[in-house]
């Protein structure tokens, strides 16, 4: 008999009790400094990181909750064609989409919204970069448009805050078709009079950057967001040229003129607000021109006093 299995380890275990499971994501790992950072203080500050300001990538739901006053309130969207080609690669395309969904809690990879920014009335549209990549298919297409309709029968500003990957690959052409979809529906916003705010979050490439996240009325961008087309690595093997330092990241746009401000996380609500007070409520009226002013002498008077001898 084995005294240690048999008696001596039922006695240890009555006597401190059975060890309890620690969950698995107490902490977390900042990717640019590695440091680690307990996950309540991280939610706390908006996933940023409070060793080095980095900004993490932000789920959908929680970047709503973070832009909107209590209240707002989450739209319907239009179901899309879920496999409309049949793709497979080593996966079907359709498991692939049912697994996102799964473990995002969304059908696509935009959540729309519409509430108000401190006080102030607005419809958000939000890619979610963990629904496989934020990568922009049919249901995307279906998600901006219904969020740019909606901003119009509102008649309330569109702000969208773009992380994406580029088009999906496994809807080919149909995916493609996304690009001139959503141009048109910024159009829609913009002939109604209305802002149409970008907000380019970590990372915005390839047909989104392409499309109408280059077209909004204020181009907003938070600090070091990856924003661009095609891949570094690429670009400088086909112009055969060593890229500057930073290059398609947030602060090197702003210096050569794409965007209008980086801002970041913390002040993005405050800053939605002054942008949306500045663009939609009306400026003070100009002040009346008293009627006894005198008049003003014509300009051959003032040109031939101008010109006379002292």
């Amino acid at each position: 008999m084995n005294w240690i299995s048999d008696w001596a380890l039922p006695k240890v275990k009555a006597l401190f009790g059975q060890p309890r499971e620690v969950p698995d994501n107490l902490w977390h790992k900042c990717p640019a400094c590695e440091q680690m950072i307990f996950h309540r203080d991280l939610e706390r500050n908006l996933l940023v990181c409070t060793h080095c300001n980095h900004h993490m990538r932000m789920p959908a739901a929680s970047r709503v909750k973070a832009t909107l006053d209590e209240g707002w309130s989450r739209i319907e969207l239009p179901k899309a064609p879920a496999d409309p080609l049949r793709f497979r690669d080593q996966r079907k395309y359709a498991d692939r989409l049912k697994e996102a969904q799964q473990k995002s809690g969304m059908d696509d990879a935009v959540l729309v919204a519409q509430g108000n920014i401190l006080g102030r009335k607005a419809v958000v549209a939000v890619f979610e970069f963990g629904f496989m990549a934020g990568s922009m298919g049919a249901g995307v297409g279906e998600a901006l448009v219904t969020a740019a309709k909606l901003a119009v029968l509102q008649d309330s500003p569109l702000i969208v805050f773009t992380a994406s990957g580029g088009a999906r690959m496994q809807e080919g052409a149909i995916s493609l078709m996304q690009m001139p979809r959503t141009v048109i529906a910024t159009r829609m916003v913009k002939e109604a009079g209305l802002p149409f705010i970008v907000v380019l979050c970590d990372p915005t490439t390839g047909g989104v950057t392409a499309s109408f996240a280059m077209l909004g009325d204020i181009q907003i961008a938070e600090p070091n967001a990856l924003i661009g087309f095609a891949g570094a690595r690429v670009i400088e093997q086909t112009v055969r040229e060593k890229l500057p330092e930073g290059f398609q990241r947030a602060e090197y746009l702003l210096e050569h003129g794409i965007l209008d401000m980086v801002v970041k996380r913390h002040d993005m609500r405050a800053t939605l607000a002054q942008v949306i007070s500045l663009l939609r409520e009306p400026t003070l009226p100009a002040e009346p021109v008293p009627e006894d002013l005198p008049a003003l002498p014509p300009p051959e008077t003032v040109e031939a006093e101008a010109v006379k001898p002292a």
